[in-house]
């Protein structure tokens, strides 16, 4: 990962002491950077692109504009998803009290920042070849090579 997205990173948790989770993930759900446990991250990337999809979802059915953020409250905190750039989600975990009026609106600046900063690395597979491009070249049937009559095979023995 980028030097620029885990300062972005470090300075938020530095800044904000409640968050004591982050999680920096493609919108495909694989993991792209995190301070948590490496099994936790993994989990919540997977679970990140989910909630992202889901609320993309509501509030296009809704016509509510486009996706903000999604927060999950918990007995013990919020775990809050916010789009960062066009191709990642940052993820907070967060202590129960947080004051999520403010924590939104940095948060919001650190994912433009980290985002902005994924989509400006090579993110992805490699670009898929062109729709009409040809495919293989077809051998007509009449060419194809014929069994002599009188030849022996093995097409009639079983397999096993």
């Amino acid at each position: 990962m980028d030097t620029v997205t885990e300062t972005e990173l470090r300075g938020l948790r530095r800044r904000r002491p409640e968050v004591t989770g982050t999680v920096l993930a493609g919108r495909d759900g694989l993991l792209i950077s995190s301070d948590l446990p490496a099994t936790d991250a993994t989990h919540l990337a997977a679970l990140a692109a989910v909630s992202y999809g889901v609320g993309h979802q509501v509030a296009d059915t809704v016509r509510g504009g486009s996706f903000r953020e999604s927060v999950v409250h918990t007995s013990t905190g919020c775990v809050i998803t916010y789009p960062a750039g066009r191709h990642a989600l940052l993820t907070l975990v967060t202590e129960a009290g947080t004051d999520l009026e403010g924590l939104h609106e940095e948060a919001r600046a650190v994912a433009e920042r980290a985002g902005a900063a994924v989509d400006s690395q090579r993110v992805g597979a490699t670009p898929v070849p062109e729709v009409h491009a040809v495919l293989t070249t077809r051998t007509p049937v009449g060419t194809l090579a014929r069994r002599r009559p009188g030849a022996t095979t093995d097409w009639g023995r079983s397999p096993f």
